[in-house]
């Protein structure tokens, strides 16, 4: 790759936020799947439903997109905790507490979107964010070798469940909290009657419904093993942010066509069969059987390293003129990227949940697709146009005035 440039501090931060903005498409996509509760072996019909082709769509979601750009949202937010530090330091000024009131108001907004959505990831960092506070003083190689450990280890953790029953115990017991609170709010006792119950709740019973899957969630969460994949990740990240990686490009470029390289040999094959385990034999990942297992160690091998991959066509990409100017048209939405996630929630509950337009379970996977990428490219514009009045996106403004204690200036010109 020739023509590579020393990358500046302003560049950094546009391509972070161009990184967001990718991420945030991929992780509205993989969403979608759970406001709609699309249901392939139920054979339904539909406008919205072409069977061959939501088979093959679902196919290649599980290939290039499941976990892919979680992980890579992951890895911008070690990297960016890590610049806070290295700004701070720069400066002469201890930014521990300034980044911890950032850590606490963001699980504060991400409690309350849980109240929107379920699936809420904001919250989950926030808390593992104060984890990744703790490994900040650990040498990069320290934090890239915990961190490569944690990726892997949910493969072990997942062959202790299938030995010794009480490793899942944690998850089992915010599963029972979920169904207790479940019957006291909503009066209702497994998840066939949640699906008859969103399918006629309004949005008060949604609203009731969403606190007991808070429990739910985290009960899923455990279970997956998401924390220590998502901290692991967190750690690389942090290694990237705290070493100037990417400002250092061409000193890198060669670790680059490595990662890219791994992602492609390894990643590929591995997602593959992801795809594979995840479509037909994904009852046998929950019920702890085998082919579960199988799916744990491809999902290891695999995502991370194909996520890596993304970023790293990214960062050569965005050295490129051309491969710049398309790229950044993605920083607005990364951005403010909070509020368009946000966004998110509340149109997919609008679009799916009986108190909305009740579409839910009529939509097939190509479909959604093509609506992810209708709404991805109104908030491009919508974002362009935002941030050409004011300074950050309204839910970005309420977190940084709320983390220095002072409201910060939203106009632009102000």
């Amino acid at each position: 790759m020739t023509g590579l440039l020393p990358t500046t501090s302003q560049d950094r931060e546009i391509f972070m936020d161009v990184l967001r903005g990718f991420a945030i498409l991929g992780i509205f996509i993989a969403n979608l799947n759970s406001f709609n509760f699309y249901n392939e072996s139920a054979h339904l019909v539909g406008p919205f439903l072409i069977p061959d082709f939501d088979h093959s769509m679902s196919f290649f979601q599980h290939m290039f997109i499941e976990g892919k750009f979680y992980t890579i949202f992951s890895l911008l937010f070690g990297w960016g905790i890590a610049l806070q530090f290295k700004r701070g330091e720069a400066k002469g000024i201890n930014v521990l507490p300034i980044v911890r009131r950032r850590l606490f108001f963001m699980l504060i907004l991400g409690f309350i979107h849980l109240l929107i959505w379920t699936g809420d990831i904001v919250f989950f960092y926030a808390m593992l964010g104060f984890l990744l506070l703790f490994f900040r003083r650990f040498s990069d190689k320290t934090l890239l070798l915990f961190g490569t450990g944690m990726i892997l280890l949910p493969i072990l953790l997942y062959a202790a469940k299938m030995q010794w029953g009480w490793f899942n115990a944690p998850a089992g017991l915010l599963y029972g909290l979920g169904e207790n609170i479940d019957g006291a709010l909503i009066g209702i006792t497994s998840e066939a009657e949640y699906k008859t119950f969103t399918q006629t709740a309004g949005w008060w019973e949604i609203l009731k419904g969403n606190i007991s899957g808070m429990f739910y969630r985290y009960g899923y969460l455990l279970f997956v093993s998401r924390i220590f994949k998502v901290l692991g990740v967190f750690l690389i990240g942090f290694v990237i942010g705290r070493s100037d990686f990417y400002k250092n490009i061409v000193q890198n470029k060669k670790i680059i066509y490595w990662i890219i390289g791994l992602g492609m040999v390894v990643g590929l094959p591995a997602n593959y069969y992801l795809a594979m385990y995840m479509s037909e034999f994904m009852n046998d990942y929950f019920e702890l059987k085998i082919n579960g297992f199988y799916q744990t160690v491809v999902y290891a091998l695999g995502v991370a390293p194909l996520a890596f991959a993304y970023v790293g066509l990214f960062m050569f990409s965005f050295q490129m003129g051309i491969g710049k100017k398309i790229l950044k048209i993605l920083a607005p939405v990364g951005k403010m990227a909070f509020s368009n996630y946000v966004m998110h929630s509340f149109i997919g509950n609008f679009v799916f949940l009986h108190a909305g337009l009740g579409f839910m379970g009529t939509i097939g996977p190509f479909y959604c697709t093509l609506f992810a990428l209708t709404v991805f490219l109104f908030q491009i514009l919508l974002s362009t146009v935002w941030l050409s009045y004011f300074n950050y996106g309204p839910i970005e403004w309420l977190w940084r005035s709320a983390t220095y204690k002072k409201w910060q200036t939203l106009m632009k010109g102000s």
